[in-house]
């Protein structure tokens, strides 16, 4: 089963990843509420579902 957590951790970096492109790209075209919105919360899903897997640990 270590593919399987090898695989949340590579979908969760890519969850950081694509927030941090989209707050970068809204703050970059001058900023819109739903930009910013988005790309924190795709951040926040990536590092607390990293966070629970670690904590998960097998």
């Amino acid at each position: 089963m270590i593919w399987y957590r090898r695989s949340i951790f590579v979908f969760s970096a890519c969850f950081v990843l694509i927030g941090i492109a989209l707050l970068v790209v809204t703050a970059v075209n001058g900023g819109g509420l739903v930009g910013l919105v988005l790309g924190a919360l795709f951040v926040a899903l990536g590092v607390g579902r990293i966070q629970l897997e670690r904590k998960r640990g097998t």
